[in-house]
């Protein structure tokens, strides 16, 4: 597949408009070029992607906005980003336009740029959860998306049963990591480790802190003297300390990526909020509990809109509930720590969630052990031939 003589350079337009966006796009451009050398690859995109050359229309912190309030205060902005990237690929139009992940921002690029360009293939990279809740965003997908790459296996069924676009899968890009989530086992010595994960967000932090504390104490008086680990990140780091000081156990708090994947290795068990740490933590063939709790509100909604069986990545990729979840009026430190003290302990449910944990890596591998990146460009490159 690599452009050789006198082919012409492939022209991929590239939308990625959040961090999680940016490290999946550029991997994916480096893949492209492995591919074709001489690739033209424009777009949008944040640090990441401009190291690999991407010279992007505006910087990505425009558009890398969550939340209500942001959005709202920050609309007039989107909308004129939205329309600036529809009319520069409308007024070039390229091989192909991939738009990765944020899909309010980017399927609205996608939609402008189908009525313009109704033959220009479009793929998304990252499916919206349509698995999870708003189902029927599937079938309107169809008709602004060519092929879906999925980074779930499960996926591609998902979409083929609500009527969605042709979706393939193409790998997490966990499962490139598979040497550092299982590396050399840090010594052992010592009480048990316990890794505590209460979220990457304010609101999580301030719903979950006090009670994962209150929990690990209760497994402490059962099971004996625990190693707690938590894990952060920079932007709630203050909070994270802060609320930390009133544990009865002292965590000790990690920042740095290798040392959190070093506690995964090292870990008895983990107590984290619902999230992709979860999918971190399976891989890294860690028993865990998984917690989440939202304001009254949300929960009413989710109620009513969310369909999946379970929010744990993991349990979905399995197709089994075999990692509790303990949302909600169910998440307190009793029920936590009935959940978590036999997995630190040992014994039947430990074993279970062991063997349950120990099949997600033949249900995540991709044939001929491609990287994601790889097989993701591959699929690119696929629509990109009959037109180059």
């Amino acid at each position: 597949m690599e452009a050789g003589g006198d082919a012409r350079p492939r022209d991929v337009f590239l939308v990625a408009g959040e961090p999680s966006g940016d490290q999946l796009g550029f991997k994916l451009m480096r893949a492209l070029r492995a591919l074709d050398p001489h690739a033209r690859l424009r777009g949008v995109g944040g640090p990441a992607m401009e190291r690999e050359g991407l010279r992007p229309l505006f910087p990505m912190d425009d558009i890398a906005v969550m939340g209500f309030l942001p959005v709202v205060q920050r609309l007039p902005l989107l909308l004129r980003r939205i329309r600036e990237t529809a009319e520069a690929v409308i007024a070039d139009p390229p091989d192909a336009l991939v738009i990765i992940d944020s899909p309010d921002f980017t399927h609205r690029v996608a939609r402008r740029v189908r009525r313009a360009l109704p033959a220009l293939p479009i793929i998304d990279y990252v499916s919206p959860s349509v698995w999870a809740w708003r189902p029927g965003r599937a079938r309107k997908m169809r008709a602004y998306v060519d092929e879906v790459l999925a980074l779930l296996p499960f996926e591609p069924a998902a979409h083929a049963r609500l009527g969605g676009p042709p979706c393939v899968y193409v790998g997490h890009p966990l499962i490139e990591r598979l040497a550092e989530l299982r590396g050399a086992l840090a010594s052992a010595d010592g009480p048990p480790c316990v890794v505590a994960l209460p979220g990457s967000r304010r609101s999580e932090v301030e719903r979950l802190m006090d009670d994962f504390g209150a929990a690990l104490a209760l497994v402490a008086q059962r099971v004996g003297a625990l190693d707690v680990v938590l894990p952060t990140v920079p932007h709630v780091e203050a909070l994270v300390r802060a609320k930390a000081q009133a544990w009865p156990i002292a965590p000790r708090i990690v920042t740095d990526e290798a040392e959190k994947f070093a506690a995964f290795r090292r870990a008895r068990a983990a107590l984290a909020a619902s999230g992709t740490v979860t999918l971190e933590l399976a891989l890294a063939q860690t028993p865990m509990v998984v917690a989440y709790r939202v304001s009254a509100i949300e929960a009413a909604l989710a109620r009513r809109l969310v369909v999946a069986p379970s929010i744990v990545l993991p349990n979905l990729v399995l197709g089994e509930n075999a990692i509790p979840e303990l949302l909600q009026e169910d998440c307190t430190p009793a029920r936590l720590a009935d959940a978590l003290a036999p997995l630190v302990s040992g014994g039947a449910l430990r074993d279970a969630q062991l063997a349950a944990l120990s099949r997600l890596d033949g249900l995540m591998r991709l044939r001929d052990d491609l990287a994601p990146s790889a097989a993701a460009a591959r699929e690119v490159m696929r629509f990109i031939e009959p037109r180059a």
